[in-house]
């Protein structure tokens, strides 16, 4: 009788371990597989083997709850079916060889905490409806060919705490819903296009630690401001065209001193204030 139930204990434990997820989950994950051409992935998936074996797929209840396919040789284009994979928490398709744009369906991914696309060819806009998928904590999307401006529906994401979108080519000012992103701690725009100013607002963001805008074509006065910014510990926004005087903590702050291109296109440094209160001082 021990024995009876010994082997009913491990059926049952060998059932519950491949249980299989949903069809639409298990399309979604195959059309990923031959949409990034999967029979030439560095560790590529048997179709025919329960889901819960593939190579970078965890599955937790029956549902794929991660995505991990690091360095893995994907080529393509991420398919709209991602979105069907509605209990995913984590897509980590870091330094691949995807190309094309980021599919609208991101957004119904509303357990998604950590999107990491970075290191690809992913081109065109970001996609606004990934404003929808409210439990992100991490967008790292750098070193890619993004375009456009920057959604401003993502300074809707109140657990986000880091933005990684530099090396591309995105374009536009600071939408000022950023500067309401209250857990942001890591903030990377530097190396693309941005214009425009950084607003004073930016001091909203309690519990930024790294700020780099390095690289932009971005103008106006530095804000003191930034100086309220009491966990900020990392700051680079040289190399923009911001002008007028800054004060001393701040030219300490910034990893190269306040470099800025002035309207000849020479780098030039900007003059360090003794007295704090002149930040408004006209530009020379």
């Amino acid at each position: 009788m021990k024995t009876i139930f010994t082997y009913i204990s491990l059926l049952f434990i060998s059932v519950n371990s491949f249980a299989e997820i949903s069809s639409a989950e298990k399309s979604a994950l195959t059309k990923l597989y031959k949409a990034t051409n999967g029979s030439k992935w560095t560790k590529t998936w048997d179709l025919k083997s329960p889901v819960s074996t593939w190579f970078g797929v965890e599955v937790q209840n029956d549902k794929v709850v991660s995505i991990k396919l690091i360095n893995n040789n994907l080529v393509g284009e991420l398919p709209a079916e991602i979105g069907n994979l509605t209990s995913l928490k984590e897509l980590n398709l870091f330094r691949n060889d995807l190309s094309g744009k980021l599919p609208e369906t991101l957004g119904n991914l509303k357990s998604l905490s950590i999107l990491n696309i970075s290191f690809n060819k992913i081109s065109g806009q970001l996609p606004a409806s990934l404003a929808n998928a409210t439990q992100l904590k991490s967008i790292e999307l750098h070193m890619n060919r993004l375009t456009g401006e920057l959604p401003a529906s993502y300074g809707s994401l109140a657990n986000l705490e880091t933005l990684s979108l530099f090396n591309n080519e995105i374009e536009g000012q600071i939408p000022a819903t950023y500067y309401e992103l209250k857990a942001l701690k890591v903030m990377l725009l530097n190396s693309n296009k941005l214009t425009g100013k950084l607003e004073p607002e930016v001091a909203n963001l309690s519990s930024l630690e790294t700020l780099s805008l390095f690289e932009n074509k971005m103008e106006g006065q530095v804000p003191f401001d930034l100086e309220k910014l009491g966990n900020l510990k990392e700051m680079n926004i040289s190399y923009n065209m911001f002008n007028g005087l800054v004060s001393r903590n701040l030219s300490k702050l910034d990893t190269l001193n306040m470099t800025m291109i002035n309207e000849q296109g020479v780098a030039t440094t900007l003059k360090v204030s003794i007295d704090k209160n002149s930040a408004y001082a006209a530009d020379e």
